[in-house]
């Protein structure tokens, strides 16, 4: 994991608005949020089995997380590596883990390491600052 030096922690917008402005960079609500706490996920990279991503991890400050009108308050983005299984997984639990098509296969690793470091430090800085923070007050 590569902590990023920004601008966005303690910025605070309202969940919906800014999800919605920022989807269009790419951006998604990653999939383990929580009714006060969320991050959302941009794939920097992705070849093969490994993913980099870009993650935004906020904390909600009023309402929930399920509320469009919940306001949030930025953490200190990071920029992170996923290595996944390439076919199936073996545990029968699903027709699309059967197939080969689940996209929710547990990663082999969810922290793997991560070559040219100050590229993808670059590059997730650079995503938050022409992507987010113009969005933010």
């Amino acid at each position: 994991m590569l902590k990023l030096e920004t601008n966005i922690e303690g910025k605070h917008a309202q969940f919906g608005v800014i999800r919605d402005q920022i989807k269009e960079s790419g951006f998604t609500l990653g999939s383990y949020w929580d009714y006060d706490k969320g991050f959302f996920d941009n794939i920097l990279s992705k070849d093969d089995a490994e993913s980099i991503y870009l993650r935004m991890p906020f904390k909600v400050i009023d309402g929930q997380l399920d509320s469009y009108n919940a306001h949030i308050s930025f953490e200190t983005p990071y920029v992170i590596k996923h290595i996944v299984h390439l076919g199936l997984e073996h545990d029968g639990s699903s027709l699309a883990d059967a197939t080969g098509f689940s996209q929710f296969q547990t990663p082999i690793d969810k922290d793997g390491p991560i070559e040219d470091q100050v590229r993808w430090i670059r590059a997730g800085e650079e995503v938050i600052a022409n992507n987010v923070l113009p969005y933010l007050n």
